[in-house]
């Protein structure tokens, strides 16, 4: 009988090992789950990066509300904030339009770039306007109310590679419209989307 209850507590032994093991699994199996997914959650979500105009530094503006016309100078910031983004964000060369309802006043180019995860890449611009294209009968109206309204658009196309391991595909727009005080010859306001 000694031999039987030995055995018997010997497969015992092992059945509970074989338990053991099996819970051990099953909690390695449940953290790495819980792990993969609070990873694909927050830092393998790829958002898109934001492309905005920042500061408005005008030079110059000159008008003529006679002789419906303006020329005006100024200094911007183009900001590419990828802080969204646990990725670096490489972007192709691309160009911001100025108009002003419709009709394209200038074109700036942006070269191309890479903007590091978590951060904003700000670069200095020049921009010369003048309104020798601008046709139409409300410009002059426009030019009396005191306020000149302008809008900035463009596109940025390129790809954010997360962890060196994915890379996706995100293209950041712009659209801003810059209000000028004509009087004060001074930035109004500026309201990026």
């Amino acid at each position: 009988m000694g031999d039987a209850e030995s055995l018997h507590s010997a497969d015992e032994l092992k059945r509970q090992k074989k338990i053991k093991l099996a819970i051990y699994i099953t909690i390695f199996v449940v953290f790495q789950v819980i792990v993969i997914t609070t990873m694909s959650l927050t830092v393998m979500k790829v958002k898109t990066p934001r492309f905005r105009l920042g500061n408005i530094n005008v030079e110059s503006f000159v008008y003529d509300s006679a002789a419906p016309s303006f020329d005006t100078k100024f200094t911007t910031q183009i900001k590419i904030k990828n802080s969204a983004n646990w990725g670096s964000y490489k972007f192709n060369a691309a160009n911001i339009t100025f108009q002003h309802q419709g009709a394209t006043l200038a074109v700036i180019d942006i070269a191309k770039g890479k903007a590091g995860w978590l951060s904003t890449i700000k670069r200095n611009a020049e921009v010369s306007l003048n309104s020798s294209v601008i046709t139409g009968s409300n410009f002059g109206t426009e030019l009396s109310s005191g306020v000149l309204t302008l809008n900035s658009v463009g596109r940025l196309n390129g790809k954010v590679a997360i962890m060196f391991i994915m890379k996706k595909k995100k293209a950041a727009n712009m659209n801003c419209t810059i209000a000028f005080d004509v009087a004060a010859k001074t930035l109004k306001s500026l309201e990026c989307k």
